[in-house]
C-alpha cells in the first residue's frame, strides 16, 4: 500500500500573492495535486472552469453543504468557496501530496479536520504593497476593496495558528522557500513510520 500522502494548506489574505506562489510551485514540483476550489463569485479575466475555480451558483453550493460534500466552505466577500471533500481524501489516500490554496475561514476548518496537514501562511512585504496588488487586479469596486483591505488586517492576525510563515517580497526566494518546508515535513519521522518498520524487519534496531 502506497504511504499516505501529506495535505499542504497555503492561506494568507486577499493579495498576498497565494495564486501565483501556488502556480510557480506547482510548476517546479509537478508531483504534487493542486485541489480545484468550488466557488460562487464570477469567474476572473483568464479564469477556467475547472482549472482555476469550479464555478457554480449559490443554490448547489448550498446543496452541496448539506450533503456535506466539503472538506471545507466559508462564505467570503459575499460568495461562498469550498474544497471537495473526496477529491483530495482520494489523492492522500493514493499517497500523492495535495496542496489547497484557501482562504484563512476554511484553513481554519482543515486544521480541525486535518491536525497533521501542514499550514503555511503567506504573507505581503506590507500593507501597501497589499493594497497596490488588489488595484492592479482591476476586478474591484471601491466598496469591495475597501472591504478586502479591512478584512486583511484582520486576517494577520490569524498568523499564530500556521506552522510556517513565507513572505512574498520576492517570487523565487518564496518559492524555494515552500519547496524546503515541503522536503523538511516529508523527513519527518512520524511521516515515514512504513519505511522504518521495513528497516526493522530487515534488521536494522530503529
Amino acid at each position: 500500500m502506497p504511504k499516505k500522502g501529506m495535505l499542504i494548506v497555503l492561506s494568507g489574505p486577499s493579495g498576498a500573492g497565494k495564486g501565483t506562489l501556488c502556480n510557480l510551485l506547482l510548476r517546479k514540483r509537478p508531483e504534487l495535486t493542486l485541489s480545484v476550489s468550488v466557488t460562487t463569485r464570477p469567474p476572473r479575466p483568464g479564469e477556467v472552469h475547472g482549472v482555476n475555480y469550479f464555478f457554480t451558483d449559490r443554490e448547489n453550493f448550498e446543496k452541496m453543504i448539506k450533503k456535506g460534500e466539503f472538506l471545507e466552505w466559508a462564505r467570503v466577500y459575499h460568495n461562498y468557496y469550498g474544497t471537495p471533500r473526496r477529491f483530495v481524501e482520494e489523492q492522500l489516500k493514493a499517497g500523492k501530496d495535495v496542496i489547497l490554496e484557501i482562504d484563512i475561514q476554511g484553513a481554519r476548518q482543515v486544521k480541525e479536520n486535518c491536525p497533521d496537514a501542514v499550514f503555511i501562511f503567506i504573507l505581503p512585504p506590507d500593507i501597501e504593497e497589499l493594497k497596490n496588488r488588489i488595484k492592479k487586479r482591476g476586478s474591484e469596486t471601491e466598496e469591495s476593496f475597501n472591504l478586502r483591505i479591512k478584512s486583511a488586517e484582520e486576517e494577520l492576525k490569524a498568523i499564530s495558528y500556521y506552522d510556517y510563515a513565507v513572505v512574498n517580497d520576492d517570487l523565487e526566494a518564496a518559492v524555494e522557500k515552500l519547496e524546503s518546508i515541503i522536503i523538511a515535513e516529508r523527513c519527518k519521522v512520524y511521516r515515514n513510520m512504513d519505511l522504518i518498520q521495513l528497516k526493522r524487519r530487515e534488521g536494522i534496531n530503529i
